[in-house]
């Protein structure tokens, strides 16, 4: 293992590149791109991520009023640069009956079946995936790609251009990244690089082996053995990191009824802490909403669909959604909506946003996305909702509760408020319910502080923020963290020969190869 790569990452030359495959989705292929991006961009180099094609409901946008995979923008934040679309040519947004909206160069361009998408569009994509990716390392010194899924899909290999067909396209190495944490990883390894073709196989230059507990003497006769099997080293055994909470775009990393992220509560700085429930909607989006509450002292974010532990929390938590009218007639049959209505009544703290802001109002017409007509929201909040044909992409800035807010939009439905006791950001107050189209809204630590005291002193909780959490700040530790674990656990100085000379030639055959 070296020390670091700072004296040596000056011998990168412009337009290196990496792929970063994986064994299985959410092995850590995201977390691994952040962190390689974290530690070349410490080192000097001018480092940017890429990501051929997202399936992911967790999406940002950019100052540009592009959309993309969230997960990207977090890399693209781990490298010290501003997101853009070339970063994630193809996004694509399940909208439920096995349809996506493709998400083109950052604008919407339609819905398409996966059965359609596989049979011709993805193919033809290819040319501008690899033209974005070649932008990218002429403007940079290196550019680590993140794959999708498995490299070793053999049903999809024909249409691939996140995997080994973009790396093929580009002669990018390629490294795969298995979760010890499940088990089986010599076996995920061995078995994903022996169903390559022989041409594929040539681009996997080694293995990295993620979330690992333990004593890695205890591990190293496996290592050897599996080069020995291969003919790759093992580039690094990362291990496992408790309350990383980094964007991820492929799963949610909790359970229907846990705690977010792994999070660990810190002491409350008032006498109380603060309990939050966010109720987990179908084809729900960017959860990462909630994120900057978890990193409040105090505050305990836990996602339910149980109406009887909304009636416990200080505060819910409507969250975006994929699928509006889907989602408020999920409230309706689990008793949520109702369980919703009863705080609204006794002057408990709902917040909604985006859909689910839009899910509170008065009504929906949506001839868009579930072609559903007009259909009854659940009334708490005076608004209309009209689904449009164009999407808003937008960064807004403004001023709610005295402070300073920055979000973003992503949204179809125009929301026409009738009323409220307040404006709030693009929505309003209502009583103790409130309402924004306004993702990353609580990211801005003085809003966030005032409107947890809002909160506080509606539900009746000693609650006090503390005065000085900076979300942006603890999000550039947890990306250092990740630049540490590849440091300090990584074989960085092969990393750099990858990034800077491709393969290695004669990398041996693993049979049976591709069928």
């Amino acid at each position: 293992m070296t020390s670091g790569p700072r004296s040596a990452a000056a011998g990168v030359p412009a337009g290196g590149g990496l792929l970063v495959a994986g064994t299985t989705s959410d092995a850590g292929k995201s977390v691994v791109t952040a962190g390689i991006c974290r530690w070349l961009a410490r080192a000097g180099v001018k480092v940017a991520p890429f990501k051929a094609q997202n399936m992911s409901l967790n999406s940002f946008v950019t100052r540009d009023g592009a959309e993309i995979g969230r997960a990207q923008a977090m890399q693209a934040a781990a490298a010290g640069v501003e997101p853009s679309a070339l970063m994630n040519p193809v996004l694509l947004k399940p909208g439920g009956d096995r349809t996506s909206q493709v998400v083109l160069l950052g604008r919407p361009v339609g819905e398409l079946s996966a059965r359609g998408y596989h049979a011709g569009r993805q193919e033809r994509l290819l040319g501008t995936v690899t033209e974005c990716l070649a932008e990218l390392r002429r403007t940079h010194d290196a550019v680590i790609c993140e794959g999708a899924g498995s490299p070793a899909e053999i049903n999809l290999r024909r249409t691939d251009i996140v995997n080994m067909g973009l790396a093929r396209a580009a002669r990018l190495p390629v490294v795969v990244v298995g979760d010890i944490d499940r088990g089986g990883v010599f076996a995920s390894l061995f078995g994903t690089t022996a169903l390559l073709s022989a041409e594929d196989q040539a681009l996997v230059a080694g293995y990295v082996v993620n979330k690992f507990r333990g004593d890695v003497a205890l591990l190293r006769p496996g290592l050897e053995m599996l080069r020995g099997l291969t003919g790759r080293p093992v580039l690094g055994v990362l291990p496992y990191a408790h309350g990383l909470g980094i964007d991820e775009e492929d799963g949610l990393r909790l359970s229907l009824r846990g705690t977010v992220r792994e999070s660990s509560v810190a002491p409350p700085h008032g006498r109380d802490v603060l309990r939050v429930a966010v109720v987990p909607v179908p084809l729900m989006s960017n959860f990462t909403d909630v994120d900057a509450l978890a990193a409040e002292p105090g505050v305990v974010v836990r996602f339910t669909d149980r109406p009887e532990e909304l009636a416990d929390a200080d505060l819910v938590v409507v969250p975006g959604t994929r699928g509006t009218v889907k989602a408020l007639a999920w409230l309706r049959e689990r008793g949520l909506a109702d369980a919703l209505a009863r705080r609204a009544a006794e002057g408990r703290p709902v917040l909604g946003i985006c859909g689910g802001f839009q899910m509170l109002g008065e009504w929906i017409e949506d001839e868009v996305e579930s072609r559903a007509g007009t259909v009854r929201g659940t009334g708490l909040l005076p608004l209309r909702v009209r689904f449009a044909p164009e999407k808003t992409l937008a960064r807004p800035v403004g001023e709610a509760l005295g402070e300073r807010v920055e979000g973003y939009e992503i949204h179809h439905g125009v929301a026409e408020v009738t009323g409220g006791d307040e404006p709030f950001l693009d929505g309003c107050r209502s009583g103790s319910v409130w309402g924004t189209h306004w993702h990353g809204s609580l990211e801005s630590d003085g809003f966030r502080r005032a409107f947890l005291r809002r909160v506080a002193a509606d539900a009746g909780r000693a609650f006090v923020p503390a005065p000085d959490t900076s979300f942006a700040a603890l999000r550039e530790e947890q990306l250092d963290r990740l630049g540490d674990l590849v440091e300090e656990h990584a074989d960085t100085a092969a990393l750099l020969r990858l990034i800077e000379n491709g393969a290695p030639e004669g990398l041996p055959f693993v049979p049976p190869g591709s069928p």
